[in-house]
This record gives structure tokens, sequence and C-alpha cells, in this order.
């Protein structure tokens, strides 16, 4: 059975900031003196271990960020263009808006939730578990309701909490138990992971997309299977997970439920972050959502195949994504560990993000969308490959992990947010200002402007943590 350990009352009053500095720095000092070789947990994890924790990091990557991408950014935007063509931009962007919302409070709550749970199978696992078989329901169903509007965004709603349930526990299991010597290459590696993971998405996604409703159909059938099981499979490839039902329990209260979702104070290199990887990943949502949308209306307007000649393009794409990010993800991670850089590493990607980003602006056809595959791939899968690693260097508390890295997680939801709003208000106001119902190409051209701008704040923001290199 699965318990909530009992957190400790709070005194009278508050603590001052001095207080919370002086708590932070100490536990900053057991962390950072701690053998490089031993992880959070106080587990010395032999080398078999370790290589058990990478691929399970990475198999799970790879297999949530398939179907994720290629339901998210290809088969929902298609479901909904069939069910309302007028307006298809405005819908994603508020079906993605509404389930970031869930997505966001979920990350958070399951993350605190998980730091504090005790069961004879850890803190993290149950977590796992039930949220990829929440995730795998709601996906599923989808499946079953796709010309109801209302009905998917219940559904989507439901898997976005399902899938932060599982999300915020698993990112923190990084760490618990992986040891700081080796962390950015098992990031690195997760890294790849995502980047490999969305890549083939687009490229199953465009497939689906060409086998007209049975592949639609098919597309959240894939989604049910795959999250079902992803939750099971990751935790057999793990090593177990210990048992920490004895750890202390203490009488808890009102007030010191509401102080375990307080986010970390006096930590600007945490805010940094937090801020820095969701612009980041805000300009990369922008395109990523509506690539399908930028292939029909802006490299392929007015041609009447359009959705064909998309749907190739997309496939093409994504296998030149494919091979830059891998390159870039299993490379990145061990160059930084050796180099002990996070910071300057995550600022440059994020600037060839920006610099693929201009190449569709540049040239408006294939060749354009081509060479942002590759140059903002290969900036992109750098940026996986670092960037949970620096997300850990800059916690305050390890003790927190689960609640803190859910925060940072937060990232991943609200620059769904950005990115699908942004792009949906962009090009309204150009619908507006131009009199039209339809998705003038002009539009995206400014998608891709606003994008190139967001990106470059965030790698002004990194440059700004002053704890890692």
């Amino acid at each position: 059975m699965v318990e909530l350990q009992r957190q400790p009352a709070l005194g009278r009053g508050m603590r001052s900031a001095s207080a919370d500095i002086a708590a932070s720095d100490a536990m900053r000092t057991v962390f950072d003196t701690r053998d490089p070789m031993v992880s959070a947990d106080g587990h010395r994890p032999s080398k078999i271990e370790i290589l058990r924790l990478g691929i399970g990091f990475t198999v799970s990557a790879v297999t949530c960020a398939i179907p994720w991408v290629a339901l998210s950014s290809i088969i929902l935007p298609r479901v909904l263009e069939i069910n309302d063509p007028t307006s298809k931009v405005a819908m994603v962007g508020m079906i993605n808006a509404v389930g970031s919302v869930v997505a966001l409070l979920a990350n958070i709550v399951f993350g605190t939730f998980s730091d504090v749970t005790r069961s004879r199978f850890g803190k993290r696992t149950p977590w796992i578990i039930v949220g990829g078989l929440i995730t795998g329901v709601a996906i599923g169903s989808i499946g079953f309701g796709m010309r109801s509007t209302a009905m998917i965004v219940v559904l989507w709603c439901l898997a976005q909490a399902g899938y932060n349930m599982m999300l915020a526990p698993f990112v923190a299991t990084m760490s618990d138990r992986v040891p700081d010597k080796v962390r950015g290459t098992v990031s690195g590696f997760y890294g790849a992971g995502i980047a490999v993971g969305q890549t083939l998405g687009s490229l199953v996604g465009a497939a689906l997309l060409a086998q007209g409703d049975a592949g639609l159909f098919g597309g959240w059938m894939m989604g049910m299977l795959i999250f079902g099981l992803i939750g099971i499979v990751t935790v057999i490839i793990w090593p177990r997970e210990q048992s920490n039902r004895n750890e202390v329990r203490v009488v808890t209260d009102a007030k010191s439920i509401v102080r375990s979702f307080r986010p970390p104070m006096h930590a600007p290199d945490f805010y940094y972050a937090l801020v820095g990887r969701t612009l980041m990943m805000g300009g990369y949502w922008m395109i990523n959502t509506y690539q399908l949308y930028i292939a029909q209306d802006y490299v392929f307007a007015g041609d009447p195949n359009a959705t064909v000649k998309a749907a190739a393009m997309i496939a093409t794409m994504a296998v030149i994504t494919l091979v830059v990010s891998l390159i870039a993800a299993v490379t990145a991670g061990p160059i930084t560990d050796r180099l002990g850089m996070r910071k300057t590493p995550v600022a440059l990607a994020s600037c060839l993000f920006a610099v693929g980003a201009l190449m569709p602006l540049l040239f408006r056809s294939p060749l354009g969308m081509y060479l942002f595959a590759g140059i903002a791939g290969l900036g992109y899968g750098v940026y996986n490959a670092i960037d949970q690693a620096l997300n850990v260097a800059v916690l305050p508390n390890p003790k927190e992990a689960g609640k803190d890295l859910g925060i940072l997680n937060l990232a991943n939801t609200l620059s769904t947010v950005i990115g699908s709003v942004l792009t949906s208000i962009v090009v309204s106001i150009v619908k507006g200002a131009l009199h039209v119902t339809e998705s003038p190409a002009i539009a995206y051209a400014w998608v891709f402007g606003v994008a190139i701008v967001i990106v470059l704040v965030a790698a002004f923001l990194t440059t700004r943590i002053k704890n890692v290199r």
C-alpha cells in the first residue's frame, strides 16, 4: 500500500529569509561534497545498475515521444481540421492551453506527492506505473470520440494529467539514483531518446496521415498501447527501487501540506533555468505543433495536393532531424561531463535553433524546411542532451527533487501553452489585418520571426545562471 509521508507541522510565524538561505546552503554543501559516484539516495550503483538506469531513461524517452509528437503535432491537428477547417488553428491552441493547465498542476502535485510517498515499492515506482496506465486509457478513448471536439478536450486533459503523474517522478529518479559523475552522460542519452523519439514521431505521424481515417484511428490505438505499457517496462528495466517504508513519518497539518508545494526561495539560478527552458521550448512548439499547417499553408500554399506533399516533406524532415539529433545528443553529454560545463552549451544550442528557424524565412520552399530540420535539429539535440543535467545542477535542495524538478518541468507544460497560443494569436492577428478566414502564408512567416526572438531571449537568460559553468 502506498502512503504519503506526513510532514512536520510549521511553528508559529514564518522562517526568516536568512534561515531559508542557511538551510539551502547547508543542503547544497552536503550535496556538493558527496562522493560523485554515490547517488543522492546514498547508494553506490554498480556499472550494470548505471547501464540499466541509462537504458530505462532512454527507452522511455524514445517510446513516449513517438506517440506524443505524432498525436499532438500531426494526428490531433488533422482531426480538428476535418471537424472544423476554419477554426483549426484556434482549436489547436485552445486544446493545448487547457490541457497544459491540467498538466502544470499535475506535474507539481504528483512530483510533490512522490517525494513524500512511502511504500514497499519505493516512492517513485507506483506513480510511474499508474500514470502510464491512465494516459493509455485516455489516449485510446480519444480514438472512439474523434468527431466530438468536447470529448477530445476532456480526454486530452485526462491524458495530460496521467502523463505528468508518470513524468514528474520519472525525472526525479535521475536526481535520486544517478550519481553526479555520470549524470551528464545519462542525461545525454535521455536527451537523445527525446530527440530521436520526437523525430520518429513526426515520421510515424506523417505515415499515419497518409493512410486517411484508418491512420488517424491507428495513431490513437498506438498511443494507448505504448503509454499503457511504458511505465511497467521502465521500472522492470531499472534496478528495483527499494522499499522506503522505514523513513521517518511525523505529524502533519494544513500548513505543512501547503508548505510542501512552496517553490524554492532565494534560488535565482533555478528560476533562470525555468524561464529559459520555458521560452526555448515555447519557440520549438510554436513551429512543431503547427508543422502540418505550416507545410500545407506556407510551403505548399495554393497547391491542390498540399496535404500529400506536406506528409512527404514532414517525413523527410524527420529523417534529417533524426540523424543530426542522434549525433548531437550522444556526443554532447559525455563531452560536457569531461569539460564540466552545462550552461554555455545550452545557451549556444538555443542560438543554433534560432539560426535554423531563420531558414524557412529566407527560403519559402522544402529546401528552407530541410535546412530548418538540419540546423535547428542539431541545436535541439544538443539542448536536450544537456538541459536535464543543468536542471539537476540548479536544484537548491536535492531532498525535494521531485517537487522542484516538477516545477522545472512546468517548462514542458508552459512551453506548449506559449507555443500554441502565440502561434494562434499571430495567425489570428494576420488574418484579421488581411480580412480573410483562411490562414495566409505570410502569417507563418511571422510565426518563425516570433519564435526566433523568444529562443534568443531564452539563450540570454540561461547565460545569467551563475553557479553552473
